[in-house]
């Protein structure tokens, strides 16, 4: 059996890019899109032309969305954990496993990241960027606060830290 016989059961197998975009975008759109995939390109000011090419030259955006694709949108068994690190253009779809009807998704009802490594990848915040609503008055007290050492900031971390016994 050749690389083509093993790919024709998978979705996206011959599918362009524009096609798998326009297809998910008529059925979803970009509020739910941005919501369920967390792609800034469908959030901000999104057009089709913008999101292709973002989607072109961002790889880990384009795996994001043929996953959503396949998974989402096709309704797909979940890959295991072998699987899942291949990129969704080549991973083998058995025979027996059909396309379904797309998952019914709500605006508002996203799952939040449960792990916290992909807490910090999708809520990325720099307290250091962000200016004061009340603009240059508070730098002097901000920066006593930080030249001001915590007393009790190791108990504290000691404290919430359920891994602080453990062997290190």
């Amino acid at each position: 059996m050749n690389q083509q016989d093993i790919q024709l059961n998978n979705p996206l197998h011959g599918l362009k890019l524009e096609t798998l975009l326009s297809e998910v975008v008529s059925h979803y759109g970009f509020d739910i899109l941005a919501e369920y995939t967390r792609i800034k390109c469908f959030k901000n000011n999104p057009s089709m032309a913008s999101s292709l090419k973002f989607l072109r030259k961002t790889q880990w955006a384009r795996e994001t969305l043929e996953r959503f694709y396949l998974y989402t949108f096709k309704n797909l068994p979940e890959p295991s954990e072998d699987e899942f690190e291949i990129p969704p253009r080549q991973r083998i779809i058995p025979l027996h496993v059909s396309a379904k009807e797309p998952k019914v998704l709500l605006k508002g009802q996203a799952m939040i990241p449960v792990t916290k490594a992909s807490f910090k990848e999708t809520h990325r915040t720099d307290n250091r960027t962000k200016k004061s609503a009340y603009g240059s008055a508070n730098k002097g007290k901000k920066s006593a606060e930080r030249a001001k050492p915590s007393e009790n900031k190791a108990q504290k971390n000691h404290d919430n830290d359920p891994y602080a016994n453990a062997p290190r």
